[in-house]
């Protein structure tokens, strides 16, 4: 299913975006060392229940999951790079986290995810590594206004992560998103410029670059949610969502002055 937004629905949009980014700028700024993910994870169920939202995770339950999935926001850890189930776990000096979150209000969806290091002994590859995710991310949502296809999106973000030296999974990626959180059309992070679905304004996107350091391979955890690199190797993701319109990419999930 592809959704095309309304102007009502799009303000709506930008109203559950502002509030995913918010979420994830209080939570960067809770997770120190020594917090646990599932303190998170708490967090995360009291600012969306306070906003009056509903969690697009905690009934999620796709073939690819052993779910539902039962929490409220993904946290990755080091060498876990997408849909990390919150579990007993303290955070370390040093960890690479990754934040991913989705919330459904005004009957609208809005997704992001951001990558930081916790505690003051940050690695320079690590840092890196974000920043090339951050990249790629800005590289395709400068590449998306109405007539333009979804590989163009790819091969922007593709370009950019190898240009940097990282392999690329293609088996998940970006997606539409509307009424529901994950719709066609899939977003691969790496494709053929002109290929794909033609973008039309009103249509809303989740642009999610990821990488691991030194493979393409995933390994999924014993908990049947959480994706590793096979190697061990650290990982980084970006995501926004965004909204095509006439002019151009808006996007909706950047924080609030109040929150940044």
């Amino acid at each position: 299913m592809i959704e095309i937004l309304s102007t009502s629905e799009l303000a709506r949009a930008r109203v559950t975006g502002a509030l995913v980014a918010d979420i994830l700028q209080a939570l960067r700024k809770r997770s120190i060392v020594g917090t646990n993910l599932l303190e998170i994870d708490r967090w995360a169920w009291e600012m969306i229940i306070g906003a009056g939202a509903q969690s697009c995770y905690v009934d999620y339950a796709p073939s690819f999951g052993r779910g539902p999935f039962g929490h409220y926001i993904c946290t990755a850890v080091n060498d876990a790079v997408l849909h990390g189930l919150p579990h007993d776990y303290a955070l370390a000096d040093g960890d690479l986290l990754t934040l991913d979150l989705a919330v459904l209000k005004g009957g609208i969806a809005a997704d992001a995810a951001i990558s930081f290091v916790v505690g003051p002994s940050g690695r320079a590859e690590d840092a890196a590594m974000i920043a090339t995710t951050e990249r790629a991310l800005a590289a395709g949502i400068a590449v998306a206004r109405p007539g333009a296809r979804t590989g163009d999106i790819s091969y922007a973000i593709g370009a950019v992560l190898s240009a940097a030296g990282y392999p690329i999974n293609t088996e998940f990626g970006g997606h539409g998103i509307g009424s529901t959180m994950h719709q066609e059309p899939h977003i691969t992070n790496n494709g053929r410029p002109g290929r794909g679905y033609a973008l039309r304004p009103g249509l809303l996107l989740a642009l999610e670059p990821w990488v691991m350091a030194d493979t393409a391979e995933l390994v999924t955890d014993p908990d049947g949610w959480t994706l590793r690199s096979v190697t061990g190797s650290r990982t980084a993701h970006s995501e926004h969502t965004i909204a095509i319109t006439d002019s151009g990419a808006e996007i909706l999930t950047l924080p609030t002055s109040a929150t940044q």
